[in-house]
């Protein structure tokens, strides 16, 4: 009994490692500030792995060149997320959330509700986000 208990335990502790490197994944992908843009891509980078970390990496440059063009800054705000499924070592978790956006153009622009889809991956140890979908 002891033995199951403790596999009980460890198994919702990786559940909510999964959910709470989502959640900032997703965090992190949707706040952005011009002034800082270097540090925001860079911790997106840092928590990200596999393909997701790849692509990113190629466009972060031009990335940065364009929020720090328009004056951009994005916040996103996470109004719910939940465990989809999950395996030993990777997750799905669904995220909804709202993003405010400003920029030169517009300072003050009506916040847009996103629904995503974010992949983790346990790897060497260390739980990150490897790849995002966004849900209709």
């Amino acid at each position: 009994m002891g033995f199951r208990s403790y596999q009980t335990h460890q198994a919702q502790i990786q559940r909510n490692q999964f959910l709470q490197v989502a959640r900032q994944g997703a965090l992190n992908l949707t706040t952005i500030d011009w002034r800082h843009a270097d540090t925001d891509v860079q911790r997106i980078l840092d928590g990200a792995t596999g393909q997701l970390h790849d692509d990113f990496a190629k466009r972060s440059k031009p990335f940065i060149e364009v929020v720090k063009q328009a004056k951009a800054i994005t916040v996103g705000t996470i109004s719910s997320a939940g465990l989809e499924s999950e395996t030993a070592d990777t997750a799905q978790v669904l995220v909804a959330m709202t993003v405010q956006t400003s920029d030169a153009a517009a300072s003050d622009q009506a916040p847009r509700a996103w629904r995503m889809r974010i992949f983790v991956q346990k790897t060497d140890g260390q739980v990150k986000v490897s790849n995002v979908e966004f849900v209709p």
